[in-house]
């Protein structure tokens, strides 16, 4: 049984994909600051924030819509990602690395939600 929200495989994992996308970002320009580099560490710290916000209320309702909005951070996210490689802000082999993490929480999400929606 599992007791609280950091014991959960997609909150462990979307907390390592923010604590990577801080770190790639610490080498964006600095004129990115409040721009891409504040959009993409928002993005990622609102996966595993939403995780957790509403696994503590207990009501599945309210956690579906918050892995939902979990899910939309994660495209969200992708999206930068995209961005930053375009601009040469990422090394290309970083790029996949990231998106294929993003891809797994995005996965992991979709298995979750569909799983608590057949449940409610």
């Amino acid at each position: 049984m599992i007791k609280n929200y950091k014991e959960l495989k997609i909150w462990q994992k979307s907390y390592r994909l923010c604590l990577e996308v801080y770190r790639v970002t610490k080498g964006f320009p600095k004129e990115e600051l409040y721009g891409l580099t504040s959009q993409m560490r928002r993005a990622a710290l609102s996966i595993p924030c939403n995780i957790a916000e509403e696994y503590g209320r207990k009501t599945t309702p309210e956690y579906i819509r918050s892995l939902y909005r979990a899910y939309g951070s994660t495209c969200e996210l992708e999206t930068q990602m995209l961005l930053a490689g375009d601009l040469a802000y990422i090394k290309n082999d970083r790029i996949f690395e990231l998106q294929s993490d993003i891809g797994e929480v995005e996965r992991m999400l979709k298995a979750l939600i569909k799983s608590l929606e057949i449940n409610t």
